[in-house]
């Protein structure tokens, strides 16, 4: 095979490579080889690391947290703790899923039960609750599902993913960056329900978060060169899932977050080293642009 498409380590120019140092790209050889939070940087990149160690940054701009950890037991946290009072206040009977669950419209309660079709003025008069839904002004909707859950197989299973993935995402990225992530791929999660689920169909779950964390970290490291077949059976497994549950699991938030997820990490480890936190900051604010623009779109279509 000629040297035109055959990379060699440019340490040491004798010897064939098929790994990138994550910071500037360049072919290195196991010898020149240094591990990194995720993937591997070359002797060059570390040095300069090393000089620019005050700054504390990762290789995407991120302030490098000291406890890649504590951003996932935050949100863990959050999430336990909706569960147990969702759990404490009647589990499925709980009054707290009208106010925290994704309801694309309002619908009139009665105790246990929703009645899709009955009107605001139907509703209080026959002794029901009225629910407010996203596009009747449960804007807030969009972001409180993500942190809802009734089921414990539900709760645990999606614990468990931002568990093992939030750390290895924060250490590449750092907890801002690690955050929205999150935080934007949950919301597009929610926008993708919100035009895809049937009008009366209530959703939870921080699953198109967790898929956002997949998505992103399947960029991150195919731009490090490092082996991703791990993330791909992850992502693999959860896609099976999804598809044979199809009716109690919403694939809309799964598709959403896997999305979201996706174009962040491709704007935050893609935006020239050059001005890097203005690329970054300009390309989230297209892709939460878009969220409200898909938002908005489907209110109007809604009301």
């Amino acid at each position: 095979m000629s040297t035109e498409t055959t990379p060699f380590c440019y340490r040491h120019p004798e010897r064939e490579t098929h790994i990138s140092c994550q910071r500037c790209g360049r072919p290195i050889c196991p010898d020149c080889m240094n591990q990194a939070a995720v993937g591997f940087q070359c002797p060059s990149c570390v040095q300069e690391g090393q000089r620019s160690t005050r700054s504390g940054r990762t290789a995407y701009g991120g302030r490098r947290p000291e406890d890649p950890t504590l951003t996932s037991k935050v949100l863990i946290a959050l999430n336990v703790a909706v569960w147990l009072l969702i759990t404490a206040t009647g589990g499925r009977g709980s009054e707290w899923i009208e106010r925290l669950a994704l309801f694309p419209v309002g619908q009139c309660w009665f105790g246990p039960r929703m009645s899709p079709g009955v009107t605001e003025e139907q509703c209080l008069p026959a002794g029901g609750d009225w629910i407010e839904g996203v596009a009747s002004g449960g804007w807030w909707q969009l972001g409180t599902s993500m942190f809802t859950h009734v089921d414990l197989m539900h709760i645990a299973f999606n614990m468990l993913a931002l568990w093992f993935l939030g750390p290895q995402l924060e250490a590449a990225v750092g907890r801002l960056r690690f955050l929205t992530i999150y935080l934007l791929s949950g919301l597009m999660g929610s926008a993708f329900v919100y035009w895809l689920t049937p009008e009366f169909t209530p959703t939870v779950g921080a699953s198109g978060a967790i898929f956002g964390l997949m998505g992103a970290l399947l960029v991150v490291a195919y731009k490090v060169g490092a082996d991703y077949s791990q993330i791909l059976l992850w992502l693999g497994l959860n896609v099976m899932i999804t598809f044979f549950g199809r009716g109690l699991i919403s694939w809309q938030g799964h598709l959403g977050g896997l999305v979201g997820g996706v174009l962040i990490a491709i704007v935050l480890v893609y935006s020239p080293r050059k001005n890097r936190p203005v690329w970054q900051g300009v390309g989230v604010a297209a892709i939460a642009a878009g969220f409200l623009i898909a938002v908005v779109s489907r209110t109007l279509v809604l009301v």
